[in-house]
């Protein structure tokens, strides 16, 4: 598996709130994990990247090869679990870190599946065959919205409410995450991002813009798209592909 990353501050934001990790573990397994800070500026860059380094962390430590599906999504949701209790509990330390927390998107790629975990609007895409399918649900109010029939996706798209999170780590000393497993073919393509890129970039023109560039010059180029069309917020792209 091959594995490329690049996070941007955007042309908009004062500091890059966003963080990523991505590495490989035994036996050629693949981890990645985005992180898209809140909070005060320092608070929301301090929240991600705790997180990511948490979640790195745990799963590092405790992977190995041969683990059973029901091992991994243990571990999966454990690490977040325990990045969560630790922003929450430094959240208590300062008065200024109130508030602060992020989402959280993991996915540990195993030989012909992915395993993902999220909380939050950071977002988990495969491209497969031509097309792409967004595996992860988003934990927003727009969703919601959606969901109920109260808006059209195409409304939600420039809603007020467009950038509140209905889950997120740090916030409650405990989180509701969702996981999925996939399956993993030669040629396809795992995207993790932050909305600093889905706000910018259409899921059409992701698939279009993957399917004619190689893994590593990936999420160069979609970062760069998304600050052409106007870069309004931080840029996280990881990509892993099969």
């Amino acid at each position: 598996m091959r594995i490329a990353a690049r996070t941007d501050i955007g042309l908009v934001r004062d500091n890059n709130q966003d963080s990523y990790a991505a590495c490989e573990l035994e036996g050629g397994a693949v981890l990645a994990v985005v992180c898209d800070g809140m909070g005060g500026a320092a608070e929301g860059a301090l929240a991600s990247s705790e997180a990511v380094r948490v979640v790195k962390e745990r799963v590092a430590e405790r992977y190995y090869s041969g683990m059973s599906d029901i091992s991994v999504r243990s571990l999966l949701v454990a690490s977040v679990e325990s990045a969560n209790k630790y922003i929450y509990d430094l959240s208590l330390t300062d008065k200024n870190f109130e508030g602060m927390g992020t989402t959280v998107v993991a996915a540990l790629a195993i030989e012909s599946f992915v395993y993902i975990v999220h909380a939050g609007d950071s977002r988990a895409y495969k491209i497969t065959d031509g097309q792409i399918y967004q595996l992860t649900r988003d934990h927003s109010v727009v969703q919601r919205m959606i969901e109920n029939g109260e808006i059209t996706a195409a409304e939600a798209t420039d809603h007020p409410s467009k950038h509140i999170i209905t889950r997120a780590l740090g916030v409650d000393e405990e989180i509701r995450t969702d996981f999925c497993q996939e399956s993993l073919d030669d040629g396809d393509v795992i995207i993790l991002c932050s909305d600093g890129l889905t706000n910018f970039v259409s899921n059409d023109v992701i698939l279009e813009l993957t399917s004619k560039t190689n893994c590593f010059d990936l999420p160069g180029k979609l970062v760069d798209l998304a600050n052409q069309n106007g870069g309004g917020d931080n840029i996280t792209v990881v990509a892993v592909a099969h």
